[in-house]
């Protein structure tokens, strides 16, 4: 599959996850239903059969109708299913709490990324998604270590974020002589004390990557100096870790930044990791918007939807933290309308009569830009929102950002 429609698909299911969890029922009312590859319908439907039984007798009126009206809402929709997909199905069924008092049905049905691999049924307030949510972790990653004679830090690169696991001060002594102690038996001192901290960092790194390694794809080793070479040739790391291991690198810092300084100098021997990825266009972006004419960078969701409407844009650059619709409100009276590009739906009152103007249409942004690119050629790439480039583009820019083919004869103004 394509890198960008695996990203599209990603962001499709991260995008649905974040709408289930911002869902609450009145009562324990919502249901949520995990069905694996290798169930069969039949016996599915006969589980929630004796649910609907035991449900019949809830105590609470409108939770027993809510709930009764969920199992039946889901059995009809299982009669379209001769057996599960490949990877199973999960539904999402129940009355979610709406404005005051009332509550609607909603329905979602799943088919997720990866095999589900147990059957659940759940009835609660809330639509439980742990299982689903554990298949966005990213299942490459990469060990990280920095380190000298004083201090080190391990870490892992998942995807584009760089997770410290522990920052550990070394007691070993300078090497420079002290009070009445033969040098001979000084300098046995600092061989046993750096000894005891390299097997203290050896252990560190053993735990934390061992569970892990089957999904690492390689462990970055770095420092000032020499002290990571010693490091590795000892027996400090589980052979296991060591097979990771291709190089070294040097670096200037051994804590949380020395990790970052670790991971730049490693992505020249690994180009397609996610987060060299992501500096490389996030860098390119702020390159053309720093030139004197504007170059080719764009930003500004009004200047974005101009640029993909007339076809210019090469790249588009979208945070998957993105959360906004373009939200269409139509005045009751006068008929105008007002296009807004917002979070949630807000009080929009109409500029010539005053009117509280209706919601008549609502599209995610996202989505509308995906078919404007399809269209166009454009190719559109998901930043995630952890890395150091993610927040930028979120925090300065909304989560948008373009970089033109070329610059249009009427030029667009970068105006947020």
């Amino acid at each position: 599959m394509p890198t960008d429609e695996m990203q599209r698909r990603r962001y499709e299911f991260k995008k649905a996850l974040h709408e289930l969890s911002e869902l609450k029922g009145r009562g324990t009312e919502l249901i949520s239903l995990y069905i694996p590859p290798g169930k069969q319908i039949y016996d599915v439907v006969q589980y929630l059969r004796e649910e609907y039984s035991t449900s019949s007798n809830i105590k609470s009126k409108s939770t027993r109708k809510n709930v009764l009206s969920a199992i039946e809402s889901i059995m009809s929709k299982l009669k379209y299913y001769k057996s599960p997909p490949e990877n199973g199905l999960v539904f999402f069924v129940g009355h979610v709490a709406s404005r005051g008092d009332q509550t609607e049905m909603y329905s979602k049905i799943i088919e997720p990324p990866e095999p589900i691999q147990t059957f659940m049924y759940k009835c609660d307030s809330m639509f439980h998604t742990e299982l689903l949510g554990s298949m966005l972790e990213e299942k490459e990653i990469y060990g990280l270590i920095v380190m000298d004679r004083k201090e080190a830090t391990i870490g892992l690169l998942s995807g584009t974020n760089i997770q410290v696991i522990s920052n550990e001060q070394s007691l070993v002594p300078s090497k420079h002589h002290q009070g009445g102690q033969s040098s001979r038996r000084y300098e046995r001192l600092i061989e046993i004390a750096a000894h005891e901290y390299f097997k203290k960092i050896g252990e560190i790194a053993n735990n934390a990557f061992m569970p892990n390694i089957r999904n690492i794809i390689a462990i970055f080793l770095g420092g000032p100096g020499s002290t990571k070479n010693f490091f590795l040739e000892k027996d400090y790391l589980r052979n296991e870790l060591k097979e990771k291991i291709k190089e070294t690198f040097d670096v200037g810092y051994t804590d949380e930044s020395g990790l970052r300084e670790l991971v730049d100098k490693a992505s020249g021997s690994i180009k397609d990791m996610h987060i060299t990825r992501e500096k490389d266009l996030v860098n390119r972006f702020l390159m053309e918007i720093r030139k004197v004419d504007g170059g080719l960078g764009v930003y500004g969701i009004d200047n974005i939807f101009k640029a993909m409407e007339n076809r210019s844009v090469d790249i588009l650059l979208v945070s998957e933290a993105l959360q906004k619709s373009q939200i269409t409100y139509t005045c009751p009276v006068c008929g105008s309308k007002k296009v807004l590009y917002q979070e949630k739906e807000t009080e929009v009152h109409c500029d010539k009569d005053q009117s509280i103007m209706n919601v008549t249409d609502k599209k995610d942004v996202v989505d509308l830009l995906y078919e404007m690119a399809d269209a166009a050629g454009t190719t559109v790439e998901l930043i995630s929102a952890e890395s150091d480039e993610g927040k930028l583009l979120i925090k300065a820019f909304g989560g948008l950002a373009a970089i033109l083919r070329y610059v249009p004869n009427q030029s667009l103004s970068q105006t947020q």
